[in-house]
């Protein structure tokens, strides 16, 4: 059995790809030359890349895209989409479009209120800790002034402090539960930072408190961390029109199509298999420019899965009425993004997509998301309740299947003319590009691939 490698951080880069290369690889040079092929050209930007993490290798491309024709509350703006999935970026530019002439996307802040917490245990009386925590309260904030300096100095800092009593869930567990506004800042490390001080704080008085018997100040912090559950980070985007100017071409009638979309919402309101898959693709357009913007998709999937189980049961993330002849499609989404601070400053991609939006505030951010996760949406919705899904989506994935192919330019240019008349599926594509090179045997190249 293989022994685990000790000091492998400490290894240089070629001393890391060399040791990976030749333990897991086949031919070592293959694999180096082709993780030495996606290194930046510019040494100086590589170098940036390589510290962005730890043990790092080579760079992993995701397609850098933009959706065009954007109207967010009358602002026009081209989408920055980092994804790697078919159809994405054209559904979310083609319902850019279509909304942009019946008034665009009109959004409002909720709230922007980010939450932390100290988890902590406490086997005394908790009314009396409660009394010493509010007879104290102002020194949590002076202890924390240092830290919150330069954050109230841009207009955030602490908003609240409050003891919560969890012992119904879990014996003996309290939180000391903190709610802040972070600005232009996702704030993480701010919140973070301000935990720890506060769960220091809270040590310190118990211990010092003449208040509480020696008994009563059995007091042990757990953790102190920020939550990525953001339900008052809130932001909400709908787009309306008369159901009369819902035409887009399809055999049904602007009615039938606003009543059929209207059901396909409730449907993922109330059904969970469904919701899930609706919900998915909504976050098709949020993430693909939450990633462009250097934003951190992980936390904005949990928190928005999250809020979509908020009442017990999940369900859509998007909302539908049809009601005295007009159409309402709308999106409330928990959405903490930075515009200042992480990657928004060093990563040269994520300075050039915040130039293109026009170098948005964390609210206007929130807004351009929250519109982009609405209209990829409606592009999908759209699509299920008129023609199907397969349809657009195949033809995108065309080029992918001519490229696990290697078909050539010419043989490319062939079969995409081919099935612009032609219902696209992955064996269809293989049928016809065997039919081009002269392919007799089919089974075997669907078998191979």
């Amino acid at each position: 059995m293989q022994k685990p490698i000790k000091g492998f951080s400490k290894l240089t880069k070629q001393g890391k790809i060399e040791w990976l290369t030749h333990q897991f690889f086949n031919s070592p040079e293959e694999a180096q030359t082709l993780l030495k092929s996606y290194w930046h050209q510019e040494p100086k930007t590589q170098k940036l890349h390589d510290e962005f993490i730890e043990n790092t290798l080579s760079n992993f491309f995701t397609p850098f895209g933009v959706a065009p024709n954007f109207k967010i509350d009358n602002k026009v703006y081209a989408l920055p989409m980092a994804i790697e999935e078919s159809s994405v970026v054209a559904a979310a530019a083609k319902s850019a479009s279509f909304w942009f002439a019946r008034g665009g996307f009109k959004t409002t802040i909720v709230s922007t209120t980010k939450i932390g917490h100290v988890h902590f245990m406490y086997t005394g009386n908790f009314d009396k800790l409660n009394q010493l925590f509010e007879a104290e309260k102002a020194r949590f904030l002076a202890d924390t002034e240092s830290i919150t300096a330069n954050m109230r100095a841009r207009g955030g800092g602490i908003l609240n402090l409050e003891l919560k009593d969890k012992t119904s869930e879990l014996a003996n567990y309290y939180q000391l539960e903190a709610k802040f506004e972070t600005c232009d800042s996702m704030g993480a490390n701010f919140i973070n930072s301000c935990l720890e001080q506060f769960a220091q704080t809270l040590e310190e008085l118990v211990a010092e408190s003449e208040m509480l018997s020696e008994e009563e100040k059995d007091l042990q912090v757990v953790m102190r961390i920020l939550s990525n559950y953001t339900p008052e980070c809130l932001v909400r985007s709908e787009v309306t029109c008369k159901v009369e100017e819902l035409t887009e071409g399809t055999e049904i009638s602007p009615a039938e199509f606003a009543h059929k979309f209207e059901q396909a919402v409730k449907i993922a309101e109330i059904e969970p298999y469904r919701a899930t898959t609706h919900n998915k693709g909504i976050m098709n357009g949020i993430d693909a420019v939450v990633i462009a913007t250097g934003n951190d998709f992980r936390a904005v999937e949990a928190a928005c899965h999250t809020y979509a189980s908020r009442s017990g049961q999940y369900r859509s993330l998007t909302h539908c009425e049809v009601t005295d002849g007009i159409f309402r499609f709308w999106i409330e989404v928990p959405l903490a993004l930075g515009t200042v601070g992480g990657l928004t400053s060093l990563h040269p991609m994520v300075r050039f997509a915040l130039d293109m939006l026009q170098k948005p505030s964390a609210e206007e951010l929130m807004s351009i998301i929250a519109s982009s996760g609405l209209a990829q949406n409606f592009a999908a919705l759209r699509a299920l309740v008129t023609t199907g899904i397969q349809k657009g989506h195949m033809k995108m994935h065309l080029l992918n299947i001519l490229n696990q192919l290697e078909a050539t330019e010419a043989e490319k240019k062939i079969i995409i003319e081919h099935f612009k008349d032609n219902v696209v599926s992955h064996s269809a594509a293989v049928q016809k590009f065997c039919e081009v090179r002269g392919i007799e045997n089919t089974q075997q190249i669907l078998k191979n691939r």
